[in-house]
């Protein structure tokens, strides 16, 4: 299938591609790597495919702040907000269902274009240990991620037996989103953990165990549920659950900060990795 890989094999040798992996490989300390067209080319698409799923999530808010607001217009109206409300939320369920495909369609082109470049090696280098998420994510960022999401779905179950409909109605979009959100991030990390590695010798395998320690970091950082009350909660009459949110916002980034400070650089948890035998 030449007439396949040519495109991307042309595109990825690009003087810029080229530059932009030798600045990568010496940002983590490989400097002795020279850059190569299948290091470019894995780099330069998932650069984009970072860029893109970070402008789906921000469209996402966006889509669930106009639901939100289009419901309060209609209630503020009177012209009937409770048949609005049905149908405003199976369009957030159709929302969520197409961000969770969509982020699973970016996966499968970074697979793809991984196996590609995976075909066209003479050889293929593996690893003796099995590159589990203990190994990609550590247990603190994983225990993180999970404790974030369980204390946000916690805190919008809070909000259900309240009698203020603009706090349940809140509510109710923060858990569809939410778990939308967290299906996502299921669907991605499952790719990282699962596609095999794409290396030809051990400069390569350091590089592909750093990619899959970087995308994984991105993957669990919380950004999404962080950003969720703002088109929301804060809209509501109840001090407590605003109150609540803010808190929750900011010992979150606080510990991420000194998970981040605390752990190693994702080089370094890579240099780890291949030196277990």
């Amino acid at each position: 299938m030449p007439n396949e890989t040519t495109p991307d094999a042309d595109q990825s040798a690009r003087p810029v591609n080229l530059e932009g992996a030798r600045v990568w490989l010496a940002g983590h300390g490989l400097t002795d790597v020279p850059p190569t067209p299948l290091l470019a080319r894995r780099l330069a698409v998932r650069w984009r495919a970072r860029l893109a799923s970070q402008i789906l999530l921000a469209a996402f808010i966006i889509a669930i702040a106009l639901i939100y607001v289009g419901e309060r217009s209609a209630g503020a109206a009177g012209d009937g907000s409770g048949a609005y409300r049905n149908w405003s939320l199976l369009l957030l369920t159709a929302v969520v269902v197409g961000l969770v495909l969509a982020q699973a369609l970016l996966d499968r082109w970074v697979r793809r274009v991984d196996r590609r470049a995976g075909a066209a090696l003479p050889r293929r280098a593996a690893h003796l240990v099995r590159l589990g998420w203990r190994t990609v994510l550590g247990w603190p960022r994983a225990a993180f991620a999970a404790a974030t999401f369980a204390g946000a779905l916690a805190l919008a179950i809070g909000a259900l037996a309240t009698r203020d409909s603009t706090a349940r109605y809140a509510a109710v979009i923060l858990l569809i989103a939410l778990c939308g959100v967290a299906a996502g991030v299921v669907v991605q990390l499952r790719h990282i953990l699962t596609h095999p590695v794409v290396a030809d010798d051990e400069d390569s395998l350091t590089a592909d165990i750093i990619m899959r320690v970087e995308d994984a970091r991105e993957v669990a950082t919380p950004t999404v549920v962080w950003s969720l009350p703002i088109v929301s909660v804060f809209d509501t009459a109840l001090g407590w659950w605003n109150v609540a949110w803010l808190v929750f916002i900011v010992l979150s980034v606080i510990t991420l900060a000194l998970i981040t400070m605390s752990t190693a650089r994702s080089s370094a948890a890579a240099r780890h990795a291949t030196s277990v035998r």
